[in-house]
């Protein structure tokens, strides 16, 4: 089967945004549908694609009724794995209500920003935090964070480039009450 979108998880996640997606190797993630994450064994994948033919699992006639889905979905509300889970339903609700392309769009805009925080104010040890800022900030707020620290930071070493950014999020976590760290 082809997939038609490879950095969107069967089951609503956006690989775009996943530390695994943006890991510096030889053989990087291309996201859940990539020909080597199809190996691994997710139910999902093997559920959806494999033995349904769909690329996601809101496509599915089951979707209402599905125990597994359901699991993870509520799963989901509290606990996160490798991957921050925060935004799944809020991932599922805009594709169904404004479309996969418009959602594709707004990863790649998310994906842009998590790019340059890795890029400019990463020293190695931010990665899964910028990560999951990347998921659960909004995008003007991730945008304005990042121009807020690269104004601040000028002619700064990394590692006080990565303090600046990291405690501009900080603030906005503590004012938006988010949760920048994964759930276990």
């Amino acid at each position: 089967m082809n997939m038609k979108y490879p950095e969107i998880g069967v089951c609503g996640l956006s690989c775009r945004l996943c530390p695994n997606y943006h890991m510096q190797s030889d053989t990087p993630c291309g996201g859940c549908k990539s020909e080597g994450r199809m190996k691994v064994g997710c139910p999902f994948i093997t559920c959806a694609i494999k033995q349904k033919g769909i690329e996601f699992c809101w496509q599915c006639a089951e979707q209402e009724n599905c125990q597994k889905w359901r699991e993870r979905r509520e799963w989901g509300k509290s606990h996160d794995s490798f991957v921050c889970y925060q935004r799944l339903e809020d991932n599922i609700e805009f594709i169904k209500s404004k479309g996969i392309t418009a959602f594709t769009k707004n990863q790649k805009a998310k994906e842009q920003l998590l790019t340059a925080m890795l890029d400019e104010f990463n020293e190695g040890r931010l990665k899964s935090f910028y990560c999951i800022a990347a998921t659960v900030m909004d995008i003007r707020e991730l945008t304005q964070a990042v121009a807020q620290a690269r104004n601040g930071s000028k002619g700064l070493d990394i590692k006080d480039k990565a303090k600046t950014l990291h405690s501009i999020i900080s603030e906005i976590d503590a004012k938006r009450k988010y949760h920048l760290k994964l759930r276990k």
